[in-house]
């Protein structure tokens, strides 16, 4: 095997242990939906188990990311990039980064409705940056009640309670920058935790 395979392959298991940790998920987790053991998952994450399509193939479904992602392979030939929405809690959130762990940049889509959500604030840990790209964006942070139309941007620490919701019943679409903790409390929310406080 030539170096450059060589460190391709010593890259995939701190990748893989920063994409589980970015996505909140235990080993014991991940060995109960892959059907990999544990331990095998461990010395993987740590570089003491080569990868193989076999081990990767069930780590690529269960993340839901493309295999070159596990192996950051080199995106060649077709430009164009499939952006594959993710739906949650009504609303529609486009990835528009790839990599795995730290701040994550999403397209969100809040659809319109015949009459706006009712606000239910939430907190967590982290920061949000929020650019309205269409529609009026009603954003609720601790006592202040905002409305930002498109072009105006917001950032805030989440660790006040906040919402972001239609201001007047159509739809919004925004630029959202979550840290890794917006992340999981927006698209990964495990169940029985409580819902987005977006609406």
């Amino acid at each position: 095997m030539d170096r450059e395979s060589e460190d391709v392959l010593d890259a995939v298991g701190p990748r893989l242990r920063a994409l589980r940790r970015e996505r909140g998920i235990t080993l014991a987790d991940l060995a109960a939906v892959t059907g990999v053991s544990e331990s095998t998952l461990s010395r993987l994450e740590s570089g003491r188990r080569r990868a193989t399509l076999e081990l990767l193939l069930p780590l690529a479904r269960m993340y839901d990311v493309p295999l070159d992602d596990l192996v950051g392979a080199p995106r060649t030939g077709d430009p164009r990039i499939h952006l594959k929405p993710v739906r949650r809690f009504g609303m529609v959130f486009i990835p528009l980064s790839r990599r795995p762990g730290g701040t994550q940049a999403f397209k969100m889509i809040i659809p319109a409705r015949p009459r706006p959500l009712e606000p239910t604030p939430q907190t967590h840990e982290g920061f949000e940056w929020v650019y309205v790209l269409n529609g009026r964006l009603r954003l609720l942070l601790g006592d202040r009640d905002l409305t930002l139309s498109p072009g105006e941007a917001a950032e805030f620490d989440t660790s006040l309670p906040h919402w972001l919701g239609s201001a007047d019943g159509g739809a919004v679409e925004l630029l959202i920058v979550f840290g890794p903790q917006g992340t999981r409390a927006h698209l990964r929310t495990p169940p029985g935790e409580p819902p987005s406080p977006h609406g």
